[in-house]
């Protein structure tokens, strides 16, 4: 037996809270809209207003001819109620414009800020080319709402009770009830035929997302593309989500048809009854010819916006479905959150300190166990080991872009967990192994770590990278846009611009992980010494791959498979012979064998 359920259903459930997502941006200038609505109803009056009017004028043309002088009167008067009606749309409009369009920016800056304050594991996640469709129609949605809703449906509504108000007074009780019948049948046909549309729109939205998504991440990773021969393949994906959205829009389209000629018909109908009634009564003599007019008028006035509510209406449920899929963003959890009590870091001096952290990127796998260490302030600990280690982890940790399972970390013996999220990032600079830049300008790259900095510190910060002389041989010197994630400069060119922007922003926490990856040795050395002059007033963690890089480090923590086995530093740890001698074993094999390699290979490369 199935059970049956009562109440919205889900789906009117959404939209409502979609609505009341909204409705606080409105309230906002509430007097703003109620000014509007005041303007709109003198609008929709003066437009009932034209075809009583119009009735006059008929029937004074078809009295004596000395009653001339009248009819110029009420002329001059339907004029007037012509301009009324344009004249408070308009003042509408104008009133209505600052609600409207703060509105939109509001949101979108909601939206905007949400996206920023949630995780990387969101962002790692998250399909950019879709989300961005997504915002964008859901922000075209509110702009269709607000206006059609509010402009649209509730005077068509408040239009159609005048009218039927008038037809009962002054005609015969039947014209009010074919009037009604026929905007009953004509509504109720409309919400079922559109209520069965609505899935052919939606399937069509998630295609159009899906297929953005995988266009952009194509077009992204073009070199990628290449490299493999897989133009063909990548059209194939991309074509493979058209077909399904070209089919959900033929639907859609077809369906569209069933649902205009359904209203056209049952509009036809009403009209086509009334007309007769109407004439039926100018023959009788119950009725004059303005009479006829004036019901004729009020018909085509009615039935028009009547024809248009359809649409909107179709439009509307549309748009509601663009924006639940926009606001279904603001509903992600911030994985990471300041607490209600989070005061800003006490930043004095800057040691940090590790303390039994355990942590992993799921429960069902463990990344870190049992991780304790400490770097006293103004001094440079290094973290070495093979990949997959748990090397990067401790900088994502220390970021607080996660949380950890258990254990602490601490600044001056602050819990990270207890300080507020800004503080605690303006204290740190992170250098990434993997650099990706704005696609801007290399000045606006490097000035964003300090973004109020003067052009003196932006170029001392490029100098202090050694890209200054680089930047100094391009055409257009700092104004050279970088292009995509900075696709235009070479990976150590990228490298050193991330290093600048990082010295600009001078925090007292530094972090490299595997800053140097892809620079060049001779440029390296350079930077490195640069490094080594900044770790003595900054406490440093190094992440490295290379480990000639540092030796120099106050202390060295050798990982495997998440745990710390060895520590101590250069020399110390050769001298006691294990993972860390063993590594630098190899290290030194590879650089031996690397210029052979390359002269047999004709090969020039950066390390």
């Amino acid at each position: 037996m199935r059970t049956r359920h009562f109440g919205p259903a889900p789906t009117d459930r959404k939209d409502w809270r979609t609505i009341q997502t909204l409705l606080p941006y409105l309230w906002e200038y509430r007097g703003r809209v109620l000014l509007a609505m005041g303007f709109l109803a003198l609008a929709k009056m003066a437009n009932v207003g034209v075809p009583l009017v119009l009735k006059e004028v008929v029937d004074s043309l078809s009295g004596p001819q000395q009653l001339l002088v009248l009819p110029l009167t009420l002329l001059a008067a339907y004029g007037l109620l012509r301009l009324s009606n344009s004249l408070f749309g308009e003042l509408r409009d104008v009133v209505f414009a600052k609600v409207m369009q703060r509105s939109i920016r509001r949101v979108a800056m909601k939206v905007f800020e949400h996206l920023h304050a949630l995780s990387l594991r969101f962002h790692l996640e998250r399909q950019t080319g879709g989300m961005s469709r997504d915002i964008e129609r859901g922000t075209a949605g509110i702009r269709f709402l607000l206006n059609f809703m509010l402009f649209n449906i509730l005077p068509t509504l408040f239009e159609m009770g005048l009218v039927t108000v008038i037809l009962l007074v002054r005609y015969d009780a039947r014209y009010a009830l074919v009037t009604l019948g026929t905007i009953t049948v004509y509504i109720t046909y409309t919400l079922v035929i559109t209520e069965w549309r609505m899935i052919f729109r939606r399937t069509m939205n998630e295609m159009d997302s899906k297929a953005n998504t995988k266009a952009i991440d194509s077009l992204i990773n073009y070199e990628t593309v290449k490299y493999f021969n897989n133009e063909a393949w990548e059209a194939r994906r991309y074509d493979d989500t058209l077909q399904k959205w070209e089919k959900a829009a033929i639907r859609n389209q077809t369906s569209l048809s069933v649902l205009n000629i359904g209203q056209a018909a049952i509009v036809a109908a009403g009209v086509t009854i009334l007309m007769i009634m109407a004439s039926q009564g100018v023959v009788s003599g119950a009725l004059t010819i303005g009479d006829l007019v004036l019901v004729n008028a009020f018909l085509i006035q009615l039935y028009m916006p009547l024809h248009f509510l359809g649409f909107v209406y179709r439009e509307i449920r549309h748009s509601l479905a663009d924006m639940e899929r926009m606001f279904s963003l603001l509903e992600q959890h911030e994985e990471v959150k300041d607490k209600t009590d989070a005061r800003p870091l006490a930043v004095n001096g800057g040691t940090i300190r590790f303390e039994q952290v355990d942590f992993g990127y799921n429960r069902n796998r463990q990344i870190l166990h049992d991780v304790s260490f400490e770097v006293p302030a103004g001094r440079k600990v290094a973290v070495v080991g093979t990949s997959g280690a748990g090397k990067s982890t401790l900088s994502r940790l220390l970021f607080r872009f996660y949380d950890v399972w258990s254990g602490h970390i601490t600044i001056n013996g602050q819990d990270i967990r207890d300080v507020t999220q800004l503080s605690l990032r303006q204290a740190i600079g992170i250098v990434p192994q993997d650099t990706v830049l704005f696609n801007d300008t290399i000045y606006y790259n490097i000035a964003y770590g300090h973004p109020d900095a003067s052009r003196d510190e932006v170029i001392a910060a490029a100098r202090a990278a050694h890209i200054h002389d680089f930047i100094e041989t391009l055409p257009e010197k700092y104004e050279t846009l970088v292009g995509e994630r900075g696709l235009k400069l070479s990976g150590g060119e990228k490298q050193r611009v991330a290093i600048a922007r990082t010295l600009l922003k001078n925090p007292i926490i530094l972090v490299f992980d595997e800053a140097t990856s892809a620079l060049d040795s001779k440029t390296e050395k350079a930077i490195q010494a640069e490094l080594r002059e900044l770790a003595t007033d900054h406490t440093t963690l190094v992440i490295a791959h290379r480990l000639s890089t540092i030796m120099d480090a106050d202390q060295i923590l050798v990982m495997e498979q998440g745990r710390i086995v060895e520590r101590g530093n250069h020399a110390e740890l050769l001298v006691r012979g294990g993972v860390y001698a063993h590594l630098w074993q190899l290290q030194l094999q590879e650089e031996q064998e690397e210029p052979k390699f390359a002269v047999g290979n004709g090969l020039v490369r950066e390390s």
